[in-house]
């Protein structure tokens, strides 16, 4: 893909994108506009389906809206709310400290500040930045393993991990797509363009693609 592609390819996946199922984060950022939910639901989506992280962030909301509210509970109750997302005992005590941290040193409210976002216990740049493009509709590029890998299938970057993909995104992607790529390659990577055999014969991006990596299609 030629650094120029970028604007059909964007024009596609937003096209494609009204047919397949919103990521679940976004879910919640839509309905909210609550930067603390953002956060809490991105880390409970870490490694787990979007399926489940919708219903466990819908059940723990609905009991603790807040951070107030969130360092209320017991760690045992925020854990049975949310499993079974992956690892839910830790993401538990992470949500639970994180919430203490937010009451006692930010007065409840989730900063916009990207080293401060870092700060937090188990709060990697993936969170931090779809925190501050969801949360707060500020400048940042969320990326996660669907955004690493499907830009190196491209042909777009030529990254080893997920931070040099965000940096090297931050160089040539155009600033009028940095919030919602994140959206549309997860999107992408759930619906076609999958880790193992991609489903390359029915995509619009089929001749856009270098197919970087890909040894078997259908």
């Amino acid at each position: 893909m030629k650094p120029d592609d970028i604007h059909r390819a964007i024009g596609i996946l937003r096209e494609e994108a009204r047919a397949w199922r919103t990521p679940s984060v976004t879910v919640v950022a839509e309905a909210s506009r609550s930067p603390f939910k953002v956060l809490v639901s991105c880390i409970i989506s870490l490694r787990t389906k979007d399926e489940v992280t919708t219903r466990a962030s819908a059940r723990l909301f609905d009991r603790a809206p807040t951070p107030e509210a969130m360092e209320g509970l017991p760690v045992e109750e925020i854990a049975r709310l949310i499993y079974p997302a992956g690892f839910y005992r830790t993401k538990a005590e992470q949500i639970l400290e994180i919430s203490r941290r937010l009451v006692a040193e930010y007065g409840g409210r989730v900063p916009d500040d990207l080293d401060a976002l870092l700060a937090f216990r188990g709060v990697g740049r993936k969170t931090a930045n779809l925190v501050l493009t969801l949360g707060f509709g500020k400048p940042g590029i969320c990326v996660d393993t669907h955004v690493h890998r499907i830009c190196n299938r491209w042909g777009y970057v030529a990254t080893k991990n997920p931070d040099a993909t965000e940096m090297a995104l931050r160089a040539l992607l155009p600033p009028e797509y940095w919030i919602e790529i994140n959206d549309l390659l997860v999107a992408f990577g759930q619906n076609l363009c999958h880790p193992v055999s991609p489903r390359c014969s029915i995509c619009r991006l089929s001749d856009l693609c270098s197919r970087v990596g890909v040894a078997q299609s259908r």
